[in-house]
């Protein structure tokens, strides 16, 4: 069975590793307030999560990315007690500044918050001296922009793109009806399991609309993103003025990831944030393919043929058992063609005005999804 095929059965209905419920007003308390919470692992069945805090009992494999602005370095580990492959994020405490620990710590705590199977899990949480150390399931396939620099460097298959997005913008959906806006939607930010179950991470910028209890149309908070996440980020949400910005922000993001995906480069990255500003305010909406928004250089992303890099390895096991990558079956598109139903979804979610984009929940009922299962 080919990577491919993994994506042809929707795989969102898992068991939730945190059954136990919170209430919505306690997390936009948490995201008003941000109290000191202390972590506590979430109750479940023993084989269901690894709960250790006992550094001894991780065995570090590879590293397998950098995330968090590159402070945090992220490992492919085995739990040494039950054989069980994680993921295990490490930060240096004392290289970040208080803004990035209460990055960390809103990241930390609003994934113990939400549950929704395609909302990452974080299993663990505990510090090694000044070492954080974060443990989640091991996402086999790494994430969606991995997928692309090791195996589809000149964009993926719209059957693939829409199983990843399809995913991942369920998860979005779930966060907007918590009335939360994620700010940091890219194709990085979307993991993938070895059963082809597609997660959404990278709650670091989350932001929430509910304040004192009443819920607001717009918010105008504008942290210090870093310059790597602007490509995705809404014109509105670039120009700051007096209108703010909403979850539709996000919608603009779903539609830059969708050009992510199908031509292996982000649109706008080589661009000034001016330039680029001026470019996404001018419109038309763009196309998937439309060159004048790809980066402009001769340097394309080169085929890994070990998977190392990305963590996704020549073999992986899967729930129907051991299933092994073959490089040469996950191939690049040979064809550059997409449908009409997916220059539509792109088109819906680039509208300048935020009021004309759908929402994330519409977006679901879209014409290019309906193929999901």
């Amino acid at each position: 069975m080919s990577l491919l095929d993994c994506f042809c059965t929707s795989r969102t209905r898992v068991e939730s590793l945190r059954p136990e419920k919170q209430s919505e007003s306690s997390i936009h308390q948490y995201l008003v307030n941000e109290p000191t919470v202390s972590w506590s692992p979430p109750s479940a069945r023993a084989h269901e999560v690894i709960c250790s805090t006992n550094v001894s009992h991780y065995e570090l494999q590879v590293e397998i990315g950098r995330g968090f602005d590159n402070f945090t370095s992220v490992h492919l580990a085995r739990h040494t007690p039950t054989g069980t492959l994680v993921t295990i994020k490490i930060t240096n405490l004392e290289n970040c500044t208080e803004e990035r620990l209460k990055a960390l710590q809103k990241a930390v705590i609003l994934s113990h918050f939400f549950r929704h199977p395609n909302i990452t899990t974080y299993w663990t949480v505990f510090t090694v001296g000044s070492w954080l150390w974060v443990i989640s399931p091991f996402m086999a396939y790494g994430s969606a922009s991995q997928l692309l620099r090791t195996y589809f460097p000149e964009g993926m298959s719209e059957d693939l793109i829409r199983n990843i997005l399809f995913g991942a913008v369920r998860g979005l959906n779930y966060l907007h009806q918590n009335g939360c806006i994620h700010r940091s939607f890219k194709a990085s930010h979307i993991l993938i399991s070895g059963d082809g179950l597609v997660t959404l991470s990278g709650l670091s910028h989350l932001h929430s609309l509910v304040k004192h209890g009443q819920r607001h149309r717009a918010v105008f908070d504008f942290p210090q993103f870093s310059t790597s996440v602007q490509p995705w980020l809404s014109p509105e949400l670039l120009r700051q003025d007096l209108h703010g910005y909403n979850v539709k922000s996000d919608i603009y993001s779903v539609g830059i990831t969708a050009c992510e995906l199908a031509s292996g480069q982000v649109p706008f990255q080589d661009m000034q944030r001016t330039q680029m500003l001026l470019q996404k305010l001018k419109g038309p909406p763009y196309s998937p393919l439309d060159i004048s928004i790809f980066p402009q250089s001769d340097s394309r992303m080169k085929n890994s043929r070990s998977g190392i890099d990305s963590g996704i390895g020549e073999s992986v096991l899967v729930s129907s058992g051991t299933h092994t990558v073959n490089s040469d079956r996950l191939h690049t598109p040979s064809s550059k063609t997409f449908s009409p139903a997916f220059f539509s979804l792109v088109q819906l979610c680039l509208q300048q005005d935020p009021e004309k984009r759908p929402s994330a929940s519409s977006l679901l009922s879209h014409v290019f999804f309906k193929q999901v299962s």
